[in-house]
């Protein structure tokens, strides 16, 4: 593995990609501005769902209901971001469950892998929870293995940015300590990790359009105060952080088998 320093240019956006969400908004929050930006470059953009997305609100709606609605709305936000609907993967494994189904989603992905061969793909950054995010992160590089062909891997971060001091410390001092100690360690992880940027804010008005159309996660469905929205989470601050001009990753390049 080859550790890389710098910003993507044109020529890197045009390459083709296969972009791995754990969950229908994911793709969207972690790098939709970097989705527009290589479909203007002329790039082919692949997506693939990992799960299916029906426990977010699984206790104020029904389970196959959510399902339906999340996988209509992760259609209508990867159009607006360029992705043609014949060009998107739902792979349905239950939301929740990915550490169950480990084996059948590997395979399933090397199959997705061999079909496109894409020159890069992206995927949630190592070791951020839920654990959807993990597995998704664990199964895409044991795919990878099997595939066994040069690809540049670019990890993008989503629960990174529910830190202190992208926002606000809240609750008791025992909760503030602990939430200060992963701060540190986020923060030394922005850093150390994740060095290399996309300019996006010639798009992030297209970016924050394709996310409204999740809206089972940016507006209540139900009035009900129990059904959270992404808005909700740290007064707005932890949505604001997707909206700066660069979306930061950790790439790496996972080298061709001999």
């Amino acid at each position: 593995m080859t550790q890389l320093v710098s910003e993507c240019d044109e020529s890197e956006l045009s390459r083709s990609a296969i972009v791995f969400s754990p969950h229908q908004d994911d793709e969207t929050l972690g790098c939709g501005g970097t989705i527009i930006r290589k479909k203007k470059a002329g790039a082919d953009v692949k997506i693939v769902f990992m799960t299916d997305g029906c426990r977010s609100h699984s206790h104020l709606i029904s389970e196959n209901e959510l399902k339906s609605i999340r996988s209509q709305e992760a259609i209508a936000a990867t159009q607006m971001l360029g992705v043609k609907q014949d060009d998107v993967y739902f792979l349905e494994f239950k939301d929740g469950e990915l550490d169950k189904n480990q084996d059948a989603a590997i395979r399933k992905v090397a199959d997705i892998l061999c079909r496109e061969q894409p020159d890069e793909i992206f995927i949630p950054c190592y070791e951020e929870a839920p654990a959807d995010h993990v597995y998704t992160n664990k199964i895409i590089t044991s795919a990878l293995q099997i595939y066994g062909k040069k690809v540049v891997v670019y990890e993008y971060p989503i629960w990174f940015w529910c830190h202190w001091p992208w926002t606000n410390l809240i609750g008791s001092r025992r909760q503030i300590l602990n939430f200060l100690k992963s701060s540190c360690v986020s923060s030394l992880k922005l850093l150390k990790d994740f060095r290399c940027s996309v300019y996006i804010g010639d798009v992030l008005e297209l970016k924050r359009t394709a996310l409204e159309q999740h809206k089972s996660q940016m507006i209540q469905l139900i009035s009900d105060p129990r059904w959270l929205t992404l808005d909700s989470l740290s007064n707005g601050e932890f949505l604001e952080c997707f909206f700066q001009d660069r979306e930061i990753f950790r790439r790496y390049i996972f080298l061709e088998k001999n």
